[in-house]
């Protein structure tokens, strides 16, 4: 995952700050030497870094951390404030047209995933009841019309394409297309270059004084590094573009394009590409992704990815079983394909605060609840609904169906009977009555049956 060493690093500089009960100014200026190390071994701009352990060294010493009280919850509270600045303070959200359509044009280096991203964002906006289009401009590389189409397919999103006309004529017959049929967001997918030319720039400049754009998004690829920074600096000074998504933010990337893009633009990241598949995109909220960094987990992503991949009707019908006491295999089952959904359980595990350091360096393998699975298909309707019913001579057919062993069906069973008890338990005390629906949707994540 990205910031992973960032994280490590920072957190190991706390660590010797939190053994202290009082802390010297010294003190203070070495934690910020290892921070500011492990900022430029994340491939985060000299300047940048150097400027933020000032500020953070400046706020330790002016505020008085040495004499207060927690002086290392301190410092990490002005360490997260400072980081969360650094990346832009806030979630900046799209410009939008006081008039239909709102248009957006992705711009980016060719590799960046603009194409791909182009109908993440489509999806994006399709979910929060838009009806927006994606628009081929890139007439250039070969098969991106086609791509794009199977991209907007997967989508389902509406695609247009002129074939090889020239982008900025795309751009205008598209905005009136949109106008004409209710499309309230256009999406501009310019080509790209392998580095960036004037040929390029002059055309995306074309496109850009047709268009009108409302917001203008660089694609950058965080794997890239530095050279990511530098690709915004100079597509900003030759289009003066509106925000950035940043892609691959699930890769083992250093994370130094997050922490300096906005410092050196002065460009908020408006979205970060999170995985390959088309609903991998969210926001990016500097405060969420300072947590991340600094070992505190992200709750709030972790409640929205959860609102938006889960069935309200499937959680409703399982809270009302579970305040029943009526909490059988086939709910079980359900919870477990609808935590599927949520993405690899190593990276939603990773968001609840506390986890993420301790599953770090565990192999943790998403195919577990795929054994489980196939461990309850293997059972009888009846036995899904009663379990007790479950002897050894069935236990053993079970394993057999499912090419596992007897004790996989007994580890389900014994973790099955832990969680209905432990449901009950919740039921019966008033704390329990106040669990919210959320709870509901996740009641399965907290037991993802380790070592089956």
């Amino acid at each position: 995952m990205a910031f992973e060493g960032l994280s490590e690093k920072i957190g190991a500089a706390f660590k010797k700050i939190r053994s202290k009960g009082k802390l010297s100014e010294q003190d203070v200026k070495d934690a910020m030497r290892e921070v500011r190390l492990a900022l430029l071994e994340a491939d985060v701009n000299y300047k940048v870094a150097k400027d933020f352990t000032n500020s953070v060294t400046q706020r330790c010493i002016g505020e008085k951390v040495m004499e207060s009280l927690t002086p290392a919850q301190m410092v990490i509270k002005i360490v997260n404030e400072e980081l969360t600045a650094l990346m832009g303070g806030e979630n900046s959200r799209l410009n939008t047209s006081a008039k239909i359509p709102t248009v957006i044009m992705m711009c980016g280096l060719q590799g960046s995933g603009k194409t791909t991203h182009s109908a993440k964002l489509g999806k994006w906006l399709k979910s929060k009841g838009h009806r927006p289009l994606l628009v081929a401009c890139d007439i250039y590389r070969p098969a991106a019309i086609s791509q794009l189409k199977i991209v907007g397919e997967q989508a389902g999103v509406a695609v247009f394409e002129m074939g090889t006309e020239k982008p900025e004529k795309i751009a205008k017959a598209a905005i009136r297309h949109a106008k004409d049929y209710g499309n309230d967001y256009v999406i501009l997918d310019t080509a790209g270059r392998l580095h960036i030319d004037e040929a390029m720039m002059d055309e995306l400049k074309r496109v850009k004084e047709v268009a009108e754009p409302n917001d203008i998004l660089l694609v950058v690829d965080s794997m890239t590094g530095q050279d990511a920074v530098n690709v915004a600096k100079t597509f900003n000074e030759a289009l003066e573009i509106d925000g950035v998504i940043l892609t691959k933010l699930d890769g083992d990337t250093r994370g130094g394009a997050a922490l300096s893009v906005r410092a050196v633009t002065g460009k908020p990241i408006k979205f970060a590409g999170t995985g390959e598949k088309l609903d991998d995109l969210e926001e990016f909220h500097p405060d969420r992704m300072a947590s991340r960094i600094l070992g505190m987990g992200d709750v709030m992503s972790l409640i929205e990815k959860a609102e938006n991949a889960l069935d309200e009707k499937k959680a409703a019908e399982l809270e009302k079983k579970l305040k029943a006491n009526r909490f059988d295999m086939n709910d079980l089952l359900s919870q477990f394909q609808e935590i599927k959904k949520l993405g690899p359980l190593k990276q939603v595990l990773g968001m609840i605060p506390g986890i993420g350091k301790q599953v770090k360096d565990v192999d943790i393998d998403d195919r577990q609840l795929v054994r489980v699975e196939s461990i309850i298909y293997s059972m009888t309707k009846r036995e899904r609904e009663k379990p007790e019913i479950i002897n050894p001579s069935r236990k053993r057919r079970i394993a057999a169906g499912s090419g596992m062993q007897v004790e996989d069906v007994n580890r389900l069973l014994r973790q099955y009977e832990q969680m209905k008890k432990m449901f009950k338990q919740m039921n019966g005390s008033k704390k329990g009555k106040r669990i919210p629906k959320m709870m509901g949707k996740m009641g399965g994540m907290n037991n993802p049956f380790n070592g089956m």
